[in-house]
């Protein structure tokens, strides 16, 4: 289904959610997102990809370091890795082989920790460390868990791979510019050397070696550069943990902070149940039980008395049912039971920014991945319409391949960051519970543009 539709609102309301039970809610309060204003640096962890002014020929004093000193460990890392698969394959056919390869992956794992280090503090690549091994009971169900570790032959694979790439930048960093700087004074080291009876005419090979070098020495910095992100890319890849076990970690973080925030939740609707509708259901029964006593006075029922309680009690029921449903229109929004292509029309109407809707909901995800969805576009507006500055939007939502996306894009001030502290960084992690990612592209200056993906099943 196919719908475009366009609202505007006036006032200064915007669209609310109070909250739902897959943890996503927009309430004004600290989970507002700033569009607007100053944009935060990359998230820790992540490495600058050029030195700061982004000028071409510089190059960070880490990358030189680790180019010029990670040979060295290289070359020793390199040889144990080597030297224990070839003993290892020739022990394979002894009682020996199997315990010698447990003690050499034991040993790769215990490498795979200074390397990590390394990689963080020299190239600025944090790399998250393995999940510790497993310690069964019993000498063969631990030479089991260390044969069957991921982590040990993922390491052994990057200290053979390390040794090309340090071979690569220490000629990077050492060699190349050596040769440059030969190339630039070839004219001079020739005639200083030769020993002939006249001097040395100006030839081809001199007209050629002085630009040749300085060629050669205005690519050393890119060269660095390439090699260091490729280590970067390396250590990621084989040194942390694997793919598995880092899905893993995201899920089991992501549902820590949502179990966390709907007990705080159920705290919340506990005490307001408990402070404001209980006792207003208090006050009805009074307010009833007066009613009753001026009916049954014994002078005669005084019903004008009575008129008036009644007046009170239903004034008192009506906004006791009014309360009721405020506290639980947050849970499950009715809106949802007609699906995401009745919901969102609904939220977007009350958008005080002028919003255009672009819908193709062909599958119907599960009810959690629903609300999911619908929490995030209503948090989303939110933001757009209190601190963005946007003049228009658009949200577009779609399902294809298994998967829902949702879009939401203004023309706002831009500036938006999903780094740490941020609300789209709780809202990141609440979609996470769901195996849900959020993905924010906002430049200063605008636009704006936030697209949560997420599986049509959990």
């Amino acid at each position: 289904m196919m719908v475009s539709e366009r609202g505007a609102g006036d006032g200064d309301d915007s669209v609310r959610s109070d909250g739902g039970g897959d943890g996503l809610r927009s309430d004004g309060g600290d989970d507002g997102v700033k569009t607007g204003g100053p944009r935060r640096g990359p998230a820790s962890g992540s490495a600058p990809a050029s030195p700061e002014g982004g000028a071409w020929y510089a190059v960070r004093g880490g990358e030189c370091l680790f180019a010029v000193a990670g040979l060295p460990l290289a070359l020793l890392c390199a040889g144990y890795a080597i030297a224990v698969l070839y003993a290892g394959v020739l022990l394979s056919l002894t009682v020996l082989g199997l315990p010698f390869v447990v003690a050499a992956l034991r040993g790769a794992r215990a490498l795979g920790a200074p390397h990590r280090r390394l990689v963080e503090r020299l190239l600025g690549e944090r790399v998250e460390a393995p999940a510790p091994l497993p310690r069964p009971t019993g000498p063969l169900a631990r030479g089991r868990a260390v044969l069957t570790d991921p982590v040990g032959w993922r390491t052994l694979l990057y200290l053979v791979l390390r040794l090309p790439l340090g071979l690569l930048g220490f000629a990077a960093a050492v060699g190349l510019p050596a040769g440059c700087g030969w190339l630039i004074g070839f004219p001079l080291w020739v005639r200083l050397l030769e020993a002939g009876p006249g001097p040395r005419p100006f030839g081809w090979a001199d007209a050629v070696s002085v630009p040749l070098g300085l060629l050669l020495l205005a690519a050393v910095p890119a060269a660095i550069r390439a090699l260091s992100a490729a280590n970067r890319r390396l250590a990621a890849l084989l040194l942390g943990p694997a793919p598995a076990q880092q899905r893993v970690r995201r899920l089991e973080a992501a549902r820590a902070v949502l179990l966390a925030e709907n007990t705080d939740r159920l705290h919340r609707l506990e005490r307001d149940l408990h402070d404001g509708t209980q006792a207003r259901l208090v006050a009805l029964a009074i307010t009833l039980s007066l009613a009753d006593d001026a009916l049954t006075a014994t002078g005669g029922p005084d019903l004008e008395r009575t008129r008036g309680l009644v007046e009170r009690a239903r004034g008192q029921t009506d906004t006791t049912i009014a309360e009721l449903r405020l506290l639980t229109r947050g849970i499950r929004p009715v809106a949802l039971d007609g699906g995401l292509a009745q919901a969102l029309p609904s939220l977007a109407a009350t958008s005080p920014v002028p919003l255009t809707l672009h819908l193709d909901l062909r599958d119907r995800p599960d009810p959690a991945v629903e609300r999911a969805v619908y929490f995030c576009a209503a948090e989303l507006l939110t933001n757009v319409a209190r601190h963005s500055g946007a003049r228009t939007a658009a949200l577009t939502a779609a399902t294809a391949g298994g998967r829902v996306r949702l879009t939401v894009r203004d023309d706002g001030r831009g500036g938006a960051s999903a780094d740490a502290g941020t609300g789209l960084a709780g809202l990141a992690e609440r979609l996470a519970a769901v195996d849900g990612t959020l993905t924010v592209t906002s430049p200063a200056g605008g636009p704006t543009v936030v697209t949560a993906d997420l599986p049509l099943r959990v």
